[in-house]
């Protein structure tokens, strides 16, 4: 199984619950070429072929240009991915977890490199706003789905 950087010197780890379909909340999420339309953060996004593990993805968040690769693939279960982006090496855990009528989603994050030694404090808390408001527009998207 495919974790963060437990060392990295920024990880944010964050949960909330979504009233939908696991597999509403599923497909909102791995639809990367559709996260702009509902992602205000995301700018651009797109697969270079089909999702999966090896498959990567570029997209354009917050002025920076990404490319993920995806590490770890559990349909409707777990996605991992990470990828370089200015200096910084990120690493980033999704669970999904059916309960009744809701759905948790669980993210954590890790993120190292010399950007993110110099500057631990300030990113950490954009990388923890950033997955904060993206928690709340993808439970607001399946929500409005479901």
């Amino acid at each position: 199984m495919v974790t963060i950087d437990e060392t990295a010197p920024v990880v944010v780890r964050l949960s909330t619950v979504i009233d939908a379909p696991l597999t509403t909340v599923w497909d909102v999420h791995t639809d990367i070429a559709a996260w702009p339309t509902w992602n205000t953060d995301v700018d651009q996004a797109a697969l270079d072929g089909p999702l999966g593990v090896g498959g990567s993805f570029h997209w354009r968040t917050h002025g920076m240009e990404i490319t993920s690769t995806v590490h770890e693939l559990v349909p409707r279960e777990r996605i991992v991915w990470g990828g370089p982006a200015d200096g910084i090496t990120g690493m980033h855990v999704w669970t999904f977890e059916q309960s009744g009528r809701h759905v948790t989603v669980r993210t954590e994050e890790s993120w190292s490199g010399a950007p993110v030694e110099a500057a631990a404090d300030h990113l950490g808390k954009a990388l923890h706003e950033s997955l904060e408001n993206w928690l709340s527009k993808l439970k607001a998207r399946a929500e409005k789905e479901a």
